[in-house]
């Protein structure tokens, strides 16, 4: 793998995104993820994961001057395959850790909120779902899963404001459950997996896949028409202005 590392200890897997330098997401960030996650779910040995970024960004989100060149049918393409990542870390039969090393940003934090806690560097680094900003919508799984962490109320807040929240802000939200120093982050991260490891891993899943059943059916039956309004979005001239002024240093 290029741009995803993997290391296994006592149990717990610990994923790393590092795509220099901002772990911005292509498709290949996501077909390594999705490998892994795969390959993870069925190693008996592991009993939690813990996701988290090299560098000062945790994720900057999708890497979209990278997309600009696109056609709508192969954005479509990756947009779908990202859907099936969040999905797939959401309804990991194991418990996830979302290790927030720094910058969470869009697409960025959409991973890290399908993940069961999510701890937080405090300090300079953000966590926000900028679409809007952008001129940008969401698709029902983010919506949804974004609903299933904070509640209605505060998902609301968060995506109509686009707000880059500090670690604080966010805790306050739900965003987040636990805001650490850089420091402590590996071993508060390692604190939680384990925690949650603890239960036997059957019933854990079983557990799990009962608490977000009502926002995966939601997910199931609306999701391939909320990615085509998002397309047709993101396609729009408005938004596409807005786009093509993003720049990523590398």
């Amino acid at each position: 793998m290029e741009y995803v590392q993997l290391s296994i200890d006592g149990g717990i897997a610990t994923v790393v995104i590092d795509r220099p330098k901002v772990n911005a997401i292509n498709e290949q960030v996501v077909s390594e993820l999705r490998d892994v996650f795969r390959e993870l779910a069925l190693n008996e040995d592991v009993r939690a994961v813990i996701l988290t970024g090299k560098g000062s960004f945790f994720s900057f989100g999708f890497d979209i001057p990278g997309f600009m060149d696109y056609t709508r049918e192969a954005f479509y393409r990756f947009i779908m395959s990202f859907s099936d990542l969040v999905q797939r870390i959401f309804v990991f039969p194991k418990p996830v850790i979302a290790a927030l090393n720094g910058h969470a940003v869009a697409g960025g934090c959409v991973l890290a909120i399908a993940c069961d806690r999510r701890v937080m560097v405090g300090g300079k680094a953000k966590i926000a779902l900028n679409e809007l900003t952008l001129g940008a919508s969401v698709f029902t799984s983010i919506a949804e899963i974004l609903k299933y962490t904070v509640g209605s109320r505060n998902a609301q807040i968060i995506l109509y404001t686009g707000k880059m929240n500090s670690a604080e802000e966010a805790l306050a939200f739900g965003l987040v459950d636990k805001v650490v120093s850089e420091g402590d982050l590996n071993d508060a991260a390692v604190s939680a997996a384990r925690e949650l490891a603890g239960w036997d891993v059957f019933a854990f899943g079983s557990v799990k896949r009962l608490l977000r059943k009502e926002a995966l059916d939601r997910i199931e039956n609306h999701e391939k028409g909320s990615v085509s309004e998002f397309i047709d979005i993101w396609y729009s001239e408005n938004t596409w202005e807005k786009l093509k002024k993003i720049e990523i240093h590398r």
